[in-house]
């Protein structure tokens, strides 16, 4: 291969795979400090991400496929934001178990990395919420946008459990695998890209992911509260009795256990055995 292509072409799936590896190292021993503010900026990311789907989601003609799709890539953003500004997210961090399972951190390691960035991601979702209700975001489109917030979000509720952690195990394993083509990417551009089909694809398909529902239910609960959104949703009140927080913690529970096996046994483990499983550290 010459030099020139050397730099031009993709990395390969073996080379990903110790990039992976020696970067769940880097993750799993990052400062608290550091940690906790990439993880708060990427709950923020994917809230941006969510905003966007918000208003594409708004008044979309009868073409549902299409709208959907459309909605995907909006959502897009917010992975974008996470892999090109930088930012720790949670479902992506599940990938850190290669490293575990090539004994080069603990299972400690691993368990602290996630719930440190996982508190993170909730704060920086949180905070987002806050700021969006305060911006007057909700009233958009004479509060068509917020009717939109509250139906997605009262759409999630609404699953059952085994929905929920289904839908969290496709979730992530197309997050994941998302990652996986990020760090085979050289250029900007490439991580767009590499971005752009698998996390639309799982945003249009309906799939569930725990950071993003962190910020939607939480913003369809405070849309709930504010009687003319209701009324322009459509919504009657008995439909809403789900969309608070015991229904926030009942779908979260099972999403972020899906999502959980999705990243780690169905991607990061599967690619460990492919391509590092019986192979010396190099």
């Amino acid at each position: 291969m010459s030099d020139f292509a050397k730099y031009v072409d993709a990395f390969t799936p073996a080379e990903v795979a110790k990039k992976v590896k020696t970067l769940g190292v880097s993750k799993a021993n990052m400062p608290f400090l550091q940690l906790l503010v990439l993880s708060m900026m990427a709950g923020a990311f994917i809230s941006f991400g969510a905003m966007y789907y918000t208003i594409a989601m708004t008044h979309p003609a009868e073409a549902y496929g299409a709208a959907k799709m459309l909605g995907g890539l909006a959502f897009s953003l917010g992975f974008i934001l996470v892999v090109i500004a930088g930012g720790e997210l949670f479902t992506g961090n599940n990938l850190i178990v290669m490293a575990l399972a090539k004994r080069q951190i603990t299972l400690l390691c691993v368990l602290k990395n996630w719930s440190l960035v996982y508190l993170g991601n909730a704060v920086g979702a949180f905070i987002t919420v806050y700021l969006v209700f305060a911006s007057g975001f909700l009233d958009g489109a004479h509060h068509a946008v917020g009717a939109t917030a509250l139906k997605v979000g009262l759409a999630k509720v609404d699953l059952s459990t085994s929905e929920a952690f289904v839908r969290g195990i496709f979730c992530n394993s197309l997050v994941c695998l998302a990652s996986w083509m990020v760090y085979a990417s050289r250029t900007v551009m490439d991580k767009v890209f590499a971005v752009i089909f698998p996390i639309s694809a799982f945003v249009a398909m309906g799939f569930e992911h725990c950071i993003a529902n962190m910020f939607m239910i939480p913003l369809a609960i405070v849309a709930s509260l504010n009687p003319e959104i209701v009324a322009v949703s459509g919504v009657s009140a008995d439909a809403l009795q789900n969309l608070n927080l015991s229904g926030f913690i009942a779908n979260l529970i099972p999403v972020t256990l899906g999502n959980i096996f999705g990243g780690t046994i169905m991607v990061g483990m599967s690619l460990y055995t492919v391509y590092l499983y019986g192979r010396d550290d190099d």
